[in-house]
């Protein structure tokens, strides 16, 4: 890929190509342009892309940075929705995609070896042919790579049973703004040698240090799984459901909800049959052995049916499952039909606060006339509150309304114990509520952290992170 004269109109471009290697530095306008953005509404043009084939790349690209004060924001997949990978100051954006290879899986240590470029879905299938399991399951596992999920933390449906990305990352290789290399953790599942740095790293979207390989915890895979759906009349009669299938003693691997909103836009985009009729849905899916999953899966049907379920249906195989979550997988891509603009929330509240949170969004939806979808993973308070606006991108009048609607929304999920994010990070969507949403001394520690590995800040500015 050949550079022009126009397209060394920065100074420093030439030193990078120097630095890195011209076949690794692109600066054509449609490159910068489609690197420039993930699938929130905000984009900024870096100067120049560097492609990063090897850790080698990564160390080159740092290291000239720093020494030239040039912004480098790091890029996986970008299928991000908060803007996190957007350079907003321009400089460099770093592209870690090219670096997708799986190194090792080894049932023996229970661990897979993996570049950040690695796309999740494939490292999921490569270890369950070997009967092991990567549990991580984020709605865009088969476009996310496990850097972009490092970067942020992601979770999705089997969170409420095993946990998030933080829980299976034993081992870290990571490049430090200066171009030093750290090495933290390892193929040890118990390691209490030193400070956690690997936690510091886990959710930093890009803002401490460039992942470039990890080191992950597998399990053995369940070996059986099955499923149920439940259509409610009212979302509050569903949301009540599900405290009480825990409090009763289950522990699904899958625990989803969602709104009457959602369910028709799913109808019109799917077609009316695919989902019965109702204005809330659940899907709960237990996993474990053959010969007590579908045991189990009798009783919970029996459970669901005496807490006013319309209708109860359920899937007994792999096929039928998979099925399903297809379905959940679809939601957003309906909601995204209706020709509105979804501005996908993902806040958490306490598990004791779902049905004050069903009851909030529907009165936030009367008060404003935004429509208010809400749906995801009802096990772990981690709800997708998705305010639905027309022309918000191109009607300043509507952008204004709406974030005066997010405004009320993130003040109700701070008051009432909540989370402002629960798996997508800050970004740029949520950085003007990140000083309301920690405490005062929260913010300094973060200050210090990321004044202490990056001095010169040059590692993803403009972010939450001042």
């Amino acid at each position: 890929m050949g550079v022009g004269i126009e397209e060394l109109k920065a100074e420093w471009i030439g030193g990078l190509i120097e630095a890195v290697g011209k076949d690794k530095v692109v600066t054509s306008e449609s490159v910068r342009e489609e690197f420039g953005k993930d699938r929130w509404h905000a984009a900024s043009m870096p100067e120049a892309v560097v492609h990063a084939g090897c850790r080698d790349d990564v160390v080159a690209t740092l290291k000239f940075a720093n020494e030239r004060g040039v912004p480098v924001t790091t890029r996986g997949a970008g299928v991000g929705y908060v803007g996190g990978c957007v350079p907003v100051q321009g400089g460099i954006l770093l592209s870690v995609g090219k670096m997708d290879r799986i190194l090792e899986i080894n049932p023996s240590d229970g661990v897979a070896v993996v570049e950040p470029g690695v796309i999740l879905n494939d490292l999921q299938t490569a270890v369950r042919a070997q009967g092991w399991y990567y549990p991580p399951d984020p709605a865009s596992l088969r476009e996310c790579s496990i850097g972009g999920t490092i970067a942020t933390n992601a979770g999705g449906p089997r969170c409420v049973k095993y946990g998030v990305t933080r829980h299976y990352i034993l081992g870290l290789e990571v490049v430090l703004p200066g171009g030093g290399i750290l090495e933290t953790g390892g193929r040890c599942h118990k390691n209490k040698t030193g400070l956690d740095l690997i936690g510091m790293f886990v959710g930093s979207e890009g803002l401490l240090g460039v992942v470039t390989k990890a080191t992950l915890r597998l399990i053995p895979h369940p070996e059986a799984r099955a499923m149920l759906t439940a259509t409610f009349a009212e979302f509050e009669e569903a949301a009540e459901a599900v405290q009480t299938i825990l409090n009763t003693g289950w522990q699904p691997s899958g625990l989803e909800i969602t709104d009457g909103f959602t369910l028709k836009a799913a109808r019109d985009y799917l077609g009316p049959e695919t989902l019965p009729d109702g204005n809330a849905h659940l899907i709960v899916e237990l996993d474990g052995r053959k010969d007590t999953v579908l045991q189990d899966l009798a009783k919970l049907h029996e459970l669901v049916s005496s807490l006013g379920a319309i209708a109860v249906d359920e899937a007994r195989d792999r096929e039928s499952c998979e099925a399903i979550w297809q379905l959940r997988r679809e939601f957003s891509y309906s909601l995204r039909a209706t020709g509105l603009i979804k501005l996908n929330e993902d806040i958490v509240v306490p598990r004791s606060r779902l049905v004050d949170l069903v009851k909030f969004a529907r009165q936030l939806e009367k008060d404003t006339g935004i429509p208010v979808a809400c749906f995801g993973h009802a096990g772990d308070g981690n709800i997708h509150t998705n305010l639905m606006v027309k022309d918000y991108d191109t009607d300043e009048a509507a952008r204004e309304k709406a974030d005066a609607a997010l405004d009320v929304l993130f003040r109700w999920v701070i008051e009432n114990d909540g989370k402002i994010t629960g798996e997508h990070g800050v970004g740029l969507a949520k950085k003007r509520w990140f000083k309301d949403a920690v405490t005062p001394v929260a913010a300094d520690v973060h200050r210090r952290l990321k004044a202490a590995l990056d001095p010169n800040g040059i590692l993803n500015p403009g972010k939450f992170i001042e």
